[in-house]
């Protein structure tokens, strides 16, 4: 089984709208070893694999790939199968592939979902050995490979509070660009694009950010403005913290003025030596320490996007039961680290409690005269974490008083998603009633507690967050026009982009003669691929997309962007694409062509040849509106499309002519432009009727059509 070449599809393609890696695969002399004839292969299979179950394949019922396992199937299929499953397995869920087999004996194409290419690349190498060792019977450690896919996804792919934004952008058909490996986002494209970096957006204030970070200066200004907030100062030693704890009245709680997550915090502090140890413990872990009055109470994390109460979670304090002869080191591991809903990543929503690594936890035992490897008597209940995890959902039951004061305090601080923390007895009391404060204002929130809360119910914060960038309605798209065919393209391109020019729009053109910006020419290579296609997306002045897509780029890297307003297809000469990448037949050409028509709007237009056998079949796969166009003039095919309220632009008598129906307006004549003088090319004469169509639809005044091809010279 051999990988001859593995390509990355990034952009829709001739198999699905979604990025996939494309495999061709030399299986060999196995092409004469289906499934069915190894022994033990189903065995060792689906034995290693047992989820394997729940993959339908073509039967269309579970079990359906086993049931194809078992009666005989090729390793292209099963690669294809195996390689989705690992994927599932390691947390990247994967639910496409397609195996087909090409016009050489024993190689295969083999696609499949990816969501990040390293972690597919590394999948489709860990199932190839895989589906070997089942098939040599020799041991192969299934649960090793898993781990070592978990790790990638971990670390490669977005973070779940990213992701979960993602999601609701997509299901708001917001297009996505991942700007970095981190967890910058872009979300629509052009002059209507906004970010996000995890839960900051471009609308977050640099000194909103500054400001949160800084809890004293925070506190004043929630006072202010008639925010509760516990009594506190700044202060710069120990004797100063007990000094302080002595003006406020204690307990008090001694914090960092800077840190986040709780860490170096510690609560309910009476004493002078604890307040002291207090004051050690948060200076090594921010810039100054607070101490502030105790508030009573559970800790609640209420999340703010737009000036909303979108979610809210509650905290609750840890801690266990003494055996009479375990320490409490193994009594953490056994009674607490064993839940389930504990765990190393953020898929947890509970984090370990790892005593070494957390002097806040060491500080609470000492307090009760305990170390780690105390053993304390039988039955004896010991405080571990006064505030655990926020991760019980309550959002339901917050006080419509106590949403407006966390609406408040993160428009004062001038936050446009803010966690606020606060802790109260009952958070479905005003906080007046129960002397409730807020103790911290944060930028850039978690949002895996209000996702995969340990009780309670999921919140949709992801859609919150996307709701506050894009008013209903708006999905952050610029017009795109995606340009394909054998022929004319980039004149079409270039012609079409200075039309749009000449109407004011600042148009982004990625053609084979270069990348262009405002018709200034940036880079003179050629740009009718994937990665210029992305940079006039990224471009914030950019008002509409102009981009050049051959064959070559939709076999070897798919479209960059995910739909367009205007889908053209100039003409397709079947035979100029023969040969490469296993591409055969005139039906295999139309199939990398339609790709330009699959991702049309449903409001938006295919442009298309019908003069061209090939082309105008492609009708039917258009979601939007169709404007033909022809140098053949009215054929029986547009006859009845116009019939139908449809539109064409035509040749008549020597003029081109733009038809609505039964409305026809001149646009220009033949004479008058340029490009066609001397006995046109018709290939040429189609590349000026496919732009004549395309700004129609665009709604560029006839007028300015006629006199930009008036003036036009390549």
């Amino acid at each position: 089984m051999e990988f001859l070449k593995i390509l990355p599809l990034r952009g829709p393609n001739i198999w699905t709208y979604r990025p996939v890696l494309e495999v061709w695969l030399d299986i060999g002399d196995l092409e004469d070893s289906p499934s069915n004839t190894i022994p033990g292969y189903y065995e060792r299979l689906s034995a290693w694999l047992p989820s394997l179950i729940e993959h339908r394949c073509s039967i269309g019922e579970r079990g359906g790939f086993l049931q194809r396992l078992r009666e005989g199937t090729w390793p292209g299929h099963i690669l294809e199968h195996v390689t989705i499953e690992l994927q599932n397995l390691a947390g990247m869920q994967s639910g496409f592939g397609k195996a087909r087999g090409t016009s050489v004996r024993g190689i295969y194409k083999v696609v499949v979902r990816s969501r990040n290419e390293q972690v597919t690349h590394a999948a489709l190498h860990a199932a190839r050995d895989l589906i070997l060792a089942a098939m040599q019977d020799k041991p192969f450690d299934v649960a090793g490979a898993v781990a070592q896919l978990h790790e990638m996804v971990d670390s490669l792919c977005l973070g779940p509070s990213t992701a979960c934004i993602v999601e609701a952008a997509t299901d708001r058909g917001i297009p996505s660009i991942r700007l970095n490996d981190g967890n910058l986002v872009q979300f629509g494209h052009g002059v209507h694009q906004r970010r996000i970096w995890t839960a900051e957006t471009d609308q977050t204030s640099a000194i909103a950010e500054g400001i949160s970070r800084d809890k004293d200066l925070s506190k004043s200004l929630l006072s202010a403005c008639g925010v509760p907030v516990p009594e506190g100062r700044i202060v710069d030693s120990p004797a100063d913290a007990w000094e302080a704890a002595e003006e406020i009245g204690v307990p008090v709680v001694v914090k960092p003025s800077d840190a986040n997550h709780g860490r170096g915090v510690s609560a309910e502090l009476t004493t002078r030596e604890e307040i002291e140890a207090a004051f050690h413990l948060a200076d090594a872990e921010g810039s100054e320490v607070m101490v502030e009055r105790f508030i009573r109470g559970n800790e609640h994390r209420l999340l703010v996007v737009g000036g909303r109460l979108a979610a809210a979670a509650r905290g609750e304090s840890v801690s266990l039961v003494a055996d009479g002869h375990s320490t409490i080191r193994q009594l953490i591991d056994t009674q607490i680290n064993t839940d389930p809903r504990r765990g190393p990543s953020e898929e947890f929503p509970l984090d370990l409690i790892m005593l070494d690594e957390d002097a806040a936890i060491r500080f609470e035992l000492e307090r009760q005269g305990y170390t780690a490897d105390s053993v304390p008597p039988q039955g004896k209940r010991v405080l571990v974490q006064r505030n655990g995890n926020v991760s019980i959902d309550v959002t339901d039951a917050v006080h419509p008083e106590v949403a407006a004061t966390v609406a408040l305090a993160a428009r004062v601080i001038g936050l446009d998603i803010a966690g606020v923390d606060l802790v109260a007895e009952d958070i479905s009391r005003p906080l007046a009633e129960q002397g409730g404060a807020v103790v911290e204002i944060n930028a850039g929130p978690g949002l895996l507690m209000h996702l995969k809360p340990a009780e309670g119910q999921p919140r949709p914060v992801g859609k919150a967050i996307i709701d506050n960038l894009f008013a209903e309605g708006r999905n952050g798209r610029i017009p795109v026009v995606g340009i394909s065919g054998t022929n004319g393209k980039s004149l079409t391109a270039r012609m079409l982009a200075r039309l749009l020019h000449l109407r004011g729009s600042h148009a982004g053109l990625a053609c084979a003669d270069g990348l262009y910006f405002a018709q200034r020419l940036i880079d003179q290579h050629d740009a009718a691929n994937w990665a210029s296609a992305q940079k006039v997306l990224l471009n914030r002045s950019v008002e509409v997309a102009v981009i050049e897509n051959g064959s070559d780029t939709i076999l070897t890297e798919g479209l960059g962007y995910d739909r367009c307003q205007i889908g053209i297809v100039t003409n397709i000469d079947a035979a100029r694409h023969f040969g490469k990448y296993y591409i055969e037949t005139p039906e295999q050409v139309c199939n990398v062509f339609r790709t330009q028509v699959d991702v049309v709007l449903p409001e938006g237009v295919a442009v298309l040849n019908a003069a061209d056998p090939l082309v105008a079949p492609l009708a039917e796969y258009c979601d939007g509106e169709v404007i033909f166009f022809s140098r053949t003039g009215e054929t029986e095919l547009i006859a009845s499309h116009l019939r139908q309220g449809g539109r064409a632009v035509l040749v008549k008598a020597g003029h081109i002519v733009c038809i609505a129906g039964m409305d026809e307006s001149e646009a220009i004549g033949l004479a008058q432009v340029p490009v066609l003088a001397n006995m046109p090319d018709p290939q040429q004469l189609d590349s000026v009727l496919a732009t004549v169509a395309a700004a129609w639809a665009l709604a560029v005044p006839v007028e300015l059509i006629r006199g930009g091809l008036a003036t036009y010279t390549p």
